[in-house]
């Protein structure tokens, strides 16, 4: 599964934006409040309105009237366009559209359309199309390979509600396979924002097999993983003795009052440590590790700002894990400041976001002659970044 590209209209400071060609490790830079969040909200939002409706979703990011760009009229639009592993032959691009306006008070879907097109050329065909509720999808998916358009089966369906995705119910049936596929890419990404406090914080025994987005289920997850995953939680350890000098064992273990504590042992002493006493380095580490380690891993992963808490000397090393983890199959969207860990990324891997009169743009950094001039010569991202080249970009 990857995205291909995403075009956004009218979300918050995104008034009408397009990324192309973005790759399985993609790295999002920008100054504070240019709008890096808000790009990884817009997949919390997708995500929100899939599992609940999108009135819930809006309702959770203060309603629609505070989600549309300021001063701008019309509706709230998304287009993404991926490919989906096993769906068509020649796996071909699939472009999922969503248009969400507003009525007395009330969200609704205006427009929801999900097509692929065959071949270089020719018109898209649209598999599902429905409008405020109402609308149509091709049953017999598995003969678009094979199938003149006229010939495909459609099957009329009507939603509880007009702010109900369609793919949502869609997805349930198994004759709906590309859906199933957005469904499941939607459901499953994550957005990754660690705090090494909650980390900490000593838990109740609870069944966990991914780690939460604030990682306040480090050590439940830990523990799963010794119980169903030991060879992976050993390769985890393994590559935090090398990161962190001196770490020689984790372990999470329940005690009497039903509490997971989470000890990490440091080689030169006889008892390992409760996580509370652990560095804030040597926790982001392990938490990092645990996420990309994941035995099921999410199909895209978004991370905020990595470097917090973290040594410099890591943080190379730490882009090369991500980008590890995006190459096994997945992908992953990182948000950073750091020189460090931009020194460790290539230039076709980066997005810079820049903030003009209120909205803000998405430039990519391959498309600046300067910049890939002084790549190509063997200078790095991370001091072009720190020496103000980026800011051309916003010129542009």
């Amino acid at each position: 599964m990857k995205i291909e590209s995403i075009k956004i209209r009218n979300f918050k400071a995104f008034k009408n934006v397009e990324m192309k060609k973005i790759p399985r490790f993609c790295v999002i830079v920008g100054s504070n409040g240019s709008g890096k969040t808000t790009l990884f909200n817009v997949f919390g939002f997708l995500k929100d309105a899939l599992t609940t409706d999108v009135n819930t979703a809006f309702n959770k990011r203060g309603g629609f009237n505070e989600v549309i760009s300021r001063n701008c009229t019309g509706n709230i639009e998304f287009e993404i366009k991926f490919r989906a592993k096993d769906t068509f032959k020649n796996n071909p691009i699939i472009t999922y559209i969503l248009s969400i306006s507003q009525e007395n008070g009330k969200a609704i879907i205006d427009k929801e359309i999900l097509k692929y097109r065959r071949g270089a050329k020719g018109q898209p065909w649209e598999f599902l199309k429905f409008s405020k509720g109402v609308g149509n999808a091709v049953i017999n998916e598995q003969m678009l390979d094979s199938t003149k358009e006229a010939d495909l089966e459609r099957e009329e369906q009507t939603l509880k509600s007009p702010d109900i995705l369609a793919i949502k119910g869609l997805a349930q049936f198994e004759k709906f396979p590309a859906v199933i596929a957005l469904s499941e890419l939607i459901d499953n990404w994550h957005v990754s924002d660690i705090h090494v406090n909650e980390a900490r914080n000593i838990q109740q025994a609870d069944y966990a097999e991914h780690l939460s987005t604030l990682g306040e289920n480090l050590s439940n997850v830990i523990e799963y993983l010794y119980n169903n995953h030991k060879e992976t939680l050993d390769k985890i350890i393994e590559i935090l003795k090398q990161r962190i000098p001196g770490t020689s064992k984790v372990e999470a273990k329940t005690i009497e009052t039903g509490q997971v504590l989470l000890k990490i042992q440091d080689e030169s002493f006889d008892k390992p440590f409760l996580v509370r006493y652990i560095s804030d380095g040597t926790i982001k580490m392990l938490a990092y590790l645990v996420l990309l380690y994941d035995p099921k891993p999410y199909p895209l992963l978004c991370v905020e700002e990595p470097e917090n808490q973290l040594y410099p000397h890591l943080l190379g090393e730490l882009a090369e894990e991500f980008r590890a983890y995006a190459n096994r199959g997945e992908q992953v969207f990182v948000s950073t400041h750091s020189p460090d860990f931009l020194n460790a990324v290539e230039v076709d891997e980066v997005f810079f976001l820049v903030k003009n009169k209120g909205y803000t743009s998405i430039k990519r950094a391959s498309n600046d002659k300067q910049i890939k001039a002084y790549m190509d010569d063997g200078d790095k991202m991370g001091y072009l970044w720190k020496q103000g080249f980026f800011e051309s970009l916003g010129q542009q």
